[in-house]
């Protein structure tokens, strides 16, 4: 990732600077913000609490990113996904209707301070994988096989989707 040349003269350093320029800062504030929350459910909403969703979200973040970090970029092959394609035009997901991979899913027991450590270390890995190259990717269960721009993306409205929903459980709980 480029940063602009005038950054330097500030004095900042590059770690600074990737950190004043990370990827989902907002939703990481919101996540952080929504923590004192963690037990609250509203079982019309979701039927699990809010500190599910949220280990869940950074789960994902943090599952995909060590993906992209493992895979070859010379053995990913573009493809066509309708799914994907629908999906990522809408900009959201339709709620309820997919089910979360095992290795994303959270334990029986959430720990508070697990939620700020897999914080910091979902904002660590999404800037490990700005150095990736293009054609890093990771197989979606429901995508097919998404490439750094994509798997962003989908972080993105993954993200976003997950925060709505605990937006809606604190609302009604």
């Amino acid at each position: 990732m480029e940063f602009p040349r005038f950054m330097n003269y500030f004095n900042v350093s590059q770690l600074e600077q990737d950190i004043r320029f990370s990827f989902l800062d907002a939703e990481f504030a919101k996540i952080a913000s929504y923590i004192p929350h963690r037990d609250a459910l509203s079982p019309k909403v979701s039927q699990v609490d809010v500190a599910w969703h949220l280990d869940h979200m950074l789960k994902t973040i943090i599952v995909i990113c060590a993906s992209l970090e493992a895979s070859n970029p010379t053995e990913f092959k573009s493809n066509f996904s309708i799914i994907r394609t629908v999906i990522y035009t809408w900009g959201d997901f339709p709620r309820g209707v997919a089910k979360s991979p095992r290795v994303v899913r959270p334990p029986d027991v959430i720990l508070t301070e697990n939620l700020h450590q897999q914080i910091k270390t979902a904002k660590e890995s999404l800037l490990n994988i700005q150095k990736l190259h293009a054609n890093a990717h990771f197989e979606h269960p429901y995508f097919s096989i998404i490439n750094k721009k994509q798997s962003l993306r989908f972080l993105k409205i993954h993200t976003r989707h997950h925060l709505k929903i605990v937006r809606d459980i604190i609302k009604n709980s």
